[in-house]
């Protein structure tokens, strides 16, 4: 069982909803900020939203405005939700935790926006 456990990715047509989720162990997620990066087939891997322990967000340009990041820290998850989805959000999405420069990874998830 590895430390950052993502679920949520599918297909979804353009427009659509997806919320992923990545449940983390108490250890890390006490005291890591939480994000979520993304990698796109022949690109590379690209921050998408982070949020720190105290709730302070901060997102990719590309999608502020659709998508929010949140944490539930008696639940030890954080959450994306992704609104209005496009094409071009199609990609592996990653969990991640950092503390002091140190990064822990999930193993991805699938999402796909196609019609």
């Amino acid at each position: 069982q590895g430390q950052l456990v993502e679920s949520g990715g599918g297909l979804v047509q353009p427009g659509g909803s997806l919320r992923l989720s990545c449940a983390a162990s108490k250890s890390i997620f006490s005291i890591s900020t939480m994000g979520w990066y993304r990698q796109a087939p022949g690109k590379q891997r690209e921050l998408v939203a982070v949020i720190t322990r105290g709730g302070t967000t901060n997102y990719a340009d590309s999608v502020k405005g659709r998508f929010t990041i949140s944490r539930d820290n008696a639940e030890n998850t954080v959450y994306l939700q992704m609104n209005s989805l496009k094409p071009e959000d199609t990609a592996v999405y990653y969990c991640n935790a950092r503390f002091l420069n140190v990064d822990t990874w999930g193993q991805g998830t699938q999402v796909t926006v196609s019609s």
